[in-house]
């Protein structure tokens, strides 16, 4: 996941500081859902094709996957602060504190919840 992300920051001459994702259900399979955290102005459906070729590329089981069980990717940009604020709002900030790159199921409502709310404010 970060040398995918690596890439296409790097192919895109982007910032992407923070992202995370989520396996949800979709239709009758999986999808993954990416929260990328960037200030750089990006469209979203572009950074999704670079980052589903950069992964198909680096992760075998991935690639399998996606014509298998993983019908769909999802990105949604949001900028960088909606991740500090995230941490902030748990009592997490600082240096020891990283946020996950993964988000399970039990977090997954609170941070849609979160992100929704904060970028509706924005």
């Amino acid at each position: 996941m970060n040398k995918a992300i690596e890439m296409v920051s790097d192919e895109m001459n982007i910032t992407i500081r923070e992202f995370c994702v989520a396996g949800i259900p979709f239709q009758t399979l999986f999808a993954h859902h990416w929260w990328i955290g960037t200030d750089s102005n990006v469209k979203p459906e572009e950074l999704k094709m670079r980052l589903d070729e950069k992964l198909k590329l680096l992760n075998d089981d991935y690639r399998v996957e996606r014509s298998a069980a993983l019908k769909e990717i999802m990105v949604t940009i949001i900028p960088d602060s909606v991740f500090i604020n995230y941490l902030g709002s748990k009592g997490k900030i600082g240096g020891q504190n990283k946020f996950p790159r993964v988000i399970k199921k039990k977090n997954l409502d609170e941070w849609k919840h979160f992100v929704s709310a904060q970028t509706i404010d924005a």
